[in-house]
């Protein structure tokens, strides 16, 4: 037996899918994170299902690196009361853990529908409807990790938080929930720096990607969306802080039959900045509203007034984009009155109607920049 190696199993887990299995997971966790060994392993062996309740796995651990190789099915429990007196943000936690590797072609199995039939989005009129349910992994306060090779399905709520990380790395994943299940974002990004996101499949009920504030340098490549909302930068600026969000690049990403495809969006309210995106080389198949900003997002909808405030979107790049949009109008830059978005860029666009025989229109509003090669345009101002 290789000491490096902490098997779930060796920590009394049944893996028979009905048996609690946490407290084998959190001794094979504590036994590993605190081992005097340089790279230490977790093992969830494969063709067995292991039910674990909401925990948390905390570090920070002896070792630089930490290895959780799950080949097995890891499943949540069934009914939204055991987390009665819990946290029902999260199913699965990772706190101040740095250098974990998650790996093995395993699967995260969230069995959301009890938590989405319950969600106030879709059913306000249940007296004891839930606004907030797990998210299935959150990773918060951690350095140099990375999540590989892994299918992660049905999560009651986002299925991946990112939050105040340096160097993570998503790569591999394939990322499946129902198109109208509520609120269950692919991934989260939020307060980090450095992510990337590559070769990864995402359907989901909500933003297949969405960017959070307080980020720098991301790069999404080779990602397929769909059904979902698309990838989303924000919503940014809610309750009025000051954002920054920076070095944003999205590359090579296919939508199919998503509500919005580029997107990015602030609150009237907000303050602060987005800049240096690029969205590039991305194909659109029947998607709502391919390209979009929206600065006039409020409590409101489609009532908004106009503020004095804003966020400064500025240096966007939209090039080498084609596709098909459902609505009439398939780019939509909708910039702040009070701060209009600058040195937006165009190149080699084309998007036609999904329905034959219909026109697409461009519309722009407080947008400057410049376009060559660009259908359905003229739209930008130029300075």
């Amino acid at each position: 037996e290789d000491e490096d190696v902490f098997n779930v199993m060796d920590y009394g887990a049944t893996g028979d899918g009905l048996t609690d299995d946490s407290q084998a997971f959190l001794e094979a966790w504590e036994a590993a994170c605190n081992a005097l060994v340089e790279f230490p392993k977790i093992y969830v062996p494969e063709e067995s299902t292991f039910l674990v309740n909401p925990i948390s796995f905390y570090g920070p651990c002896n070792s630089p690196t930490i290895n959780f190789k799950i080949s097995g099915t890891i499943i949540a429990p069934e009914s939204p009361d055991v987390w009665n007196g819990r946290d029902a943000s999260q199913w699965l936690g990772f706190e101040h853990v740095d250098g974990l590797k998650i790996d093995g072609y395993g699967v995260f199995d969230g069995r959301g529908q009890p938590w989405w039939d319950q969600s106030c989005r879709y059913h306000p009129q249940l007296k004891q409807c839930t606004k907030t349910a797990p998210t299935a992994l959150k990773f918060l306060w951690c350095k140099e990790s990375s999540v590989r090779n892994m299918k992660l399905m049905n999560s009651a709520q986002t299925h991946i938080l990112v939050k105040d990380c340096n160097n993570f790395k998503i790569e591999n994943l394939m990322i499946n929930s129902p198109g109208n299940s509520p609120n269950t974002d692919g991934i989260h990004i939020q307060a980090s720096h450095s992510v990337t996101i590559t070769n990864s499949q995402i359907a989901c009920g909500d933003d297949c990607i969405s960017i959070g504030d307080y980020i720098s340098n991301v790069q999404i490549a080779n990602v397929v969306c769909g059904p979902g909302h698309g990838i989303s930068i924000g919503s940014l600026g809610k309750g009025g802080n000051y954002v920054q969000v920076e070095n944003i690049r999205v590359t090579d990403a296919f939508f199919n039959g998503t509500t919005n495809g580029a997107r990015i969006k602030t609150w009237q309210v907000g303050r602060g900045y987005v800049r240096n995106v690029v969205f590039e080389n991305l194909k659109f198949n029947n998607v709502k509203n391919p390209i979009i900003i929206d600065q006039n997002y409020c409590f409101v909808r489609d009532a908004c007034k106009e503020e004095e405030t804003g966020v400064q979107v500025s240096s966007v790049v939209y090039k080498e984009i084609s596709g098909t949009s459902t609505t009439d109008i398939a780019i939509n830059l909708n910039c702040s009155n009070a701060v209009p978005c600058f040195g937006i860029s165009m190149q080699s666009i084309n998007i036609d109607s999904a329905k034959s025989g219909k026109q697409v229109t461009a519309h722009c509003n407080n947008a400057h920049g410049r376009e060559v090669g660009v259908f359905p345009g003229p739209c930008l101002q130029h300075y």
